[in-house]
């Protein structure tokens, strides 16, 4: 099991797909954490965080804009 990353100082980025409309579904991810791809809603910046493994990104991603996710 991997020890989780400390993201207390993490540069978060919204993600370009995001709308700009408060209420607009947003998410956010954090590139600077080697090996995993840190995930949260704008919304709820203290709220829970997803990470994901590197590998596990770009199926991540594919299944969000297929719609399976």
């Amino acid at each position: 099991m991997r020890a989780t990353p400390d993201l207390s100082t993490a540069r978060w980025r919204k993600s370009s797909y995001s709308g700009n409309q408060q209420g607009d579904a947003c998410v956010e991810v954090c590139d600077d954490s080697p090996g995993t791809i840190p995930v949260r809603d704008s919304k709820h910046p203290n709220g829970p965080i997803l990470i994901l493994a590197g590998a596990a990104w770009r199926p991540f991603v594919n299944g969000v804009r297929t719609g399976v996710l």
